[in-house]
């Protein structure tokens, strides 16, 4: 049996590639270039990607698109994880788990608690945000913005965000009681939980207590889902839901939450929001029923046999070429169509030449290696999460399935 536990599989690899840096590192202490060699090699191999002064971002494997800094200090080198995690009153990491994450930072109770008291306390979750009048000065008078509010937290008097007159906010707590009444009980075991950006945008994960299988008697490929809770507080967002194989424990797994989520309900933050939380256990639709439904589409996939012709037919269908194309296009064609077969062979080596792998290909494609266009104030690596959390490639991941679906029923 093949058990999908992306958690597990990304804390191993994040593991290993630091200390194989590390033990490189402290292997080559003579010279300032030697500490550098593991770096200019992964760059060179195309596994690190320059994205600023001394930040990288990781090419390969599970914990693509996670963000590395070299940090030099008189004649060492030391890699450091960008966790993005936010710190408690002591300076320790303000990040709850029920089992220990690669960055091996939060405060962890094995097994997970029931109390969400403790969980709040252990995150630092334990503040609510009110909204205050937006203030100005003008004239040496102290005038308000009647439209505009600052979110503030109330335990530190902290800035979140600017909103408007409608805007109400969704408290922390409203998140834990928002997935015990999901999941209909009152003793759930909380996985992660912890604040992002100052408390700006925050997380909340249960593990659900069954697995689901794609295809049993073949690959028997078994994911382990998570249900996970994202709410902002800046203005900036909504309160979201995703049901998962990623628990949240960083700024970048936050992001793969919703990458990688099965199905996502989200509300605005307005008066009506917390009738409309009530309903989301049957909006949201987190059945057997549901799992039922997915599974069988999946294991159609997995037990479909695919030509390498299918896979590039379906890959043209999404992304065509005029006839009249110019010489820039037909060059990002072949580019894609590279990336794509190397992402094809890579998935085939664990669950066959199917459709199945080329659905993961093509998944995995958009979530890690398209390019993104960012804005002025936007760095790709940004531009490439806000893609993530607005779904901007749900339609062609939607017609990517369509399309594999019916070389199921050939």
């Amino acid at each position: 049996m093949s058990i999908t536990d992306v958690n597990a599989a990304f804390a191993a690899e994040k593991r290993a590639q630091l200390d194989t840096a590390r033990a490189d590192r402290d292997a080559t202490m003579a010279a300032q270039a030697n500490q550098e060699r593991w770096v200019a090699d992964e760059v060179t191999a195309g596994r690190l990607i320059r994205i600023g002064a001394d930040r990288y971002r990781i090419a390969t494997g599970w914990d693509e698109g996670e963000t590395i800094t070299v940090v030099r200090t008189g004649d060492r080198t030391e890699i450091v994880p960008d966790h993005g995690l936010d710190l408690l009153a002591d300076g320790t990491p303000a990040l709850y788990l029920a089992a220990p994450a690669w960055h091996d930072l939060g405060q962890v109770i094995p097994g997970g608690t029931t109390d969400v008291a403790t969980v709040l306390g252990l995150s630092g979750l334990d503040f609510t945000v009110e909204t205050v009048p937006a203030l100005y000065e003008w004239d040496g008078r102290v005038r308000e913005h009647t439209d505009r509010f600052h979110t503030v937290r109330t335990d530190t008097g902290a800035a979140l965000g600017v909103v408007g007159r409608r805007y109400h906010p969704i408290q922390n707590t409203d998140g834990f009681a928002f997935l015990q009444e999901l999941v209909g009980e009152s003793g759930v075991v909380w996985e992660s939980a912890g604040p992002l950006k100052g408390g700006a945008r925050v997380f909340v994960s249960i593990r659900l207590p069954d697995t689901v299988t794609v295809d049993a008697d073949g690959i028997n490929d078994e994911i382990v889902p998570y249900v996970a809770v994202m709410n902002d507080h800046s203005g900036r967002g909504q309160f979201q839901c995703v049901v998962t194989p990623w628990r949240p424990v960083c700024a970048n797994t936050e992001r793969f939450a919703v990458r990688d989520a099965h199905t996502t309900w989200s509300v605005r933050h307005t008066s009506g929001a917390t009738d409309r939380i009530r309903e989301a256990r049957r909006t949201l639709g987190l059945t057997v029923r549901y799992y039922d439904e997915w599974v069988a589409e999946e294991t159609a996939l997995a037990r479909t046999d695919i030509a390498i012709d299918d896979f590039h037919r379906t890959v043209a269908d999404l992304w065509p070429l005029d006839d009249d194309a110019t010489g820039r296009k037909v060059t990002t064609r072949t580019a894609r169509a590279d990336a794509l077969d190397a992402r094809f062979r890579t998935e085939i080596v664990r669950v066959g030449m199917t459709a199945y792998a080329a659905e993961r290909a093509i998944t995995g494609y958009l979530d890690h290696v398209a390019p993104r266009r960012p804005g002025k104030t936007m760095t790709e690596e940004i531009a490439r999460a806000t893609a993530a959390l607005t779904g901007a490639d749900d339609d062609v991941k939607s017609k990517a399935h369509r399309q594999l679906m019916v070389l199921t029923r050939r």
